[in-house]
């Protein structure tokens, strides 16, 4: 996998956008509600990029392939760095990120559907707030 295919593969999910908060030449990218699913700096060979994991999943990927490592400056439980090219195919890479963005953008695994939005007044079964005294 080069760098073109790993930015298309991340930039093809719904709502993702690329940014830069790390600054020129590392490719953040996040789901349509903000939140980081992908990092990835552009200019290294080999592409290495960190994606969210379920922690139980990540450990038996860090056990099976040598490409996966602990996140690199990412929490070490959530997140882990995955080298392309090496013993890690371009299927998993984009089974990986697609996990990762399902993970922070609220999809079901079960249905393979976004949740569905909060409609005006509903507390997601949180108790609702008091309304304000006058």
């Amino acid at each position: 996998m080069n760098w073109k295919e790993l930015r298309a593969a991340c930039l093809a999910l719904p709502g993702a956008l690329e940014t830069f908060s790390f600054g020129p030449g590392c490719s953040v990218f996040k789901a349509a509600n903000g939140k980081m699913f992908a990092v990835s700096v552009t200019s290294t060979a080999p592409i290495d990029v960190s994606v969210k994991c379920d922690p139980d999943r990540a450990a038996d990927l860090r056990r099976q392939y040598d490409a996966v490592v602990e996140g690199y400056h990412l929490n070490k439980r959530h997140w882990i760095t995955v080298t392309a090219n090496a013993d890690v195919d371009d299927a998993m890479v984009r089974e990986l990120i697609e996990d990762s963005y399902d993970l922070v953008a609220g999809v079901s695994r079960a249905r393979g559907a976004a949740r569905p939005p909060r409609v005006r007044g509903d507390a997601g079964g949180r108790r609702p707030r008091p309304a304000a005294r006058r």
